[in-house]
């Protein structure tokens, strides 16, 4: 196009001879090429990751060559332009159609509350796009659970699926740290193997098993764990609970474990029990009783408990008398504890002997037999 003719072009745009769009025609991106998205303001929170779907449509009838950009992120924003599995700068388009393209945007951790407004170019289009932080970004851990409460027997291992998330702009190698009462066992399982550290990669999770063991003898009710997640520069805590609940079981035996004894006919004899609480409830009324043989008999002191504690014991004397008419021997008793809750015994053998003064009259019986054979022997000895 001569010089003169764009004089002309010129005066006649100026008289309104020739509309203003005719010159569209000589611009590297049509006016006509169009930027859109239905989201161009959303709210996130610091640290979101925010996934624009934004279409560029060509109304012309010309191929469009549109160079992509961003304009008004600081450099703390990182974004990127994709399509098809590619990194963008520019994107084609035919006539009369449109391409879509992926714009992800990184909302930094550290950042003020507040509007902040950036624009899309494709050539001469442009979309302005508003976000909106709704509230102060800070370098913190979070470490949480959607279970922070189980329930189970003393005998339960108590599972939590916990997860730790690092909400910091560095790599983090946090000690996983837990505050459990004395003879608790509490292991962690960052990515389910056994370990005292978990590395979080920045503004990522990581899913961490706590296994919490209550002590065998612990008694029934509600425990709070709290477990900490910590490095030298940022740290988090989780409370868990536990609720243990009762558990009945009860041993009888003797000071020392000895389970037989022995007695004289007719005699007496007294025998030191221990009743013990081996679970986590308290008992309540416990009943002594025997399974004794033929006109034997057992008495207690005391003939109850009223109550026992988990994990304690208390001394029963028995007191057994074998009856007059037992012959020596091997014989069993049965002692038993009962509550309406549990039941727990103990077989003794009892061996029954003969009375002292038994003996020494056999003995003499014994004496004067052979005493009579040698008087009879000196005396008719000889005929």
């Amino acid at each position: 196009m001569t010089m003169r003719t764009n004089y002309f072009l010129l005066f006649a745009i100026l008289l309104g001879v020739i509309p203003m769009s005719y010159t569209h025609a000589n611009d590297s991106i049509p006016k006509s090429v169009i930027l859109y998205t239905p989201y161009t303001k959303i709210s996130v929170s610091p640290g979101a990751s925010i996934d624009y779907s934004i279409d560029l449509i060509n109304n012309t009838d010309q191929l469009t060559n549109a160079n992509l950009s961003v304009s008004g992120l600081s450099s703390s924003w990182k974004h990127e332009m994709k399509s098809g599995g590619w990194s963008l700068s520019q994107l084609s388009v035919l006539p009369k159609e449109k391409k879509t393209f992926n714009l992800k945007v990184e909302v930094p951790l550290k950042v003020n509350k507040g509007n902040y407004h950036f624009v899309v170019y494709a050539g001469n289009a442009k979309l302005p796009l508003d976000v909106v932080v709704a509230q102060k970004g800070t370098y913190q851990t979070e470490f949480t659970t959607d279970q922070p409460n189980m329930q189970g027997n003393s005998k339960s291992t108590f599972t939590f699926s916990a997860t730790l998330k690092n909400q910091t702009a560095d790599q983090q190698l946090y000690a996983l740290m837990a505050n459990a009462p004395r003879g608790w066992n509490v292991v962690f399982k960052p990515n389910y193997k056994q370990a005292t550290s978990a590395q979080v990669e920045a503004n990522s999770t990581q899913n961490v098993s706590i296994d919490i063991t209550p002590p065998a003898n612990v008694e029934a009710g509600s425990y709070k764990i709290p477990v900490r997640a910590a490095t030298g520069t940022t740290s988090a805590e989780l409370e868990l609970e536990v609720v243990v609940t009762g558990s009945y079981q009860m041993e009888l035996t003797t000071p020392r474990g000895l389970l037989s004894t022995d007695v004289t006919v007719g005699d007496v004899k007294k025998i030191e029990l221990e009743v013990r609480n081996t679970g986590s409830s308290l008992l309540k009324d416990i009943q002594l009783s025997a399974n004794k043989p033929a006109d034997w008999e057992v008495t207690f002191e005391p003939s109850k408990i009223d109550a026992l504690k988990a994990g304690e014991t208390s001394t029963v004397m028995a007191t057994l008398k074998a009856s007059k008419k037992a012959l020596p021997g091997d014989y069993v008793t049965t002692i038993m504890a009962k509550t309406p809750e549990v039941n727990a015994d103990a077989q003794f053998r009892i061996a029954v002997k003969t009375p002292m003064i038994w003996g020494w009259v056999g003995v003499l019986i014994i004496i004067a037999t052979i005493g009579v054979v040698y008087y009879l022997f000196r005396k008719y000895g000889r005929r």
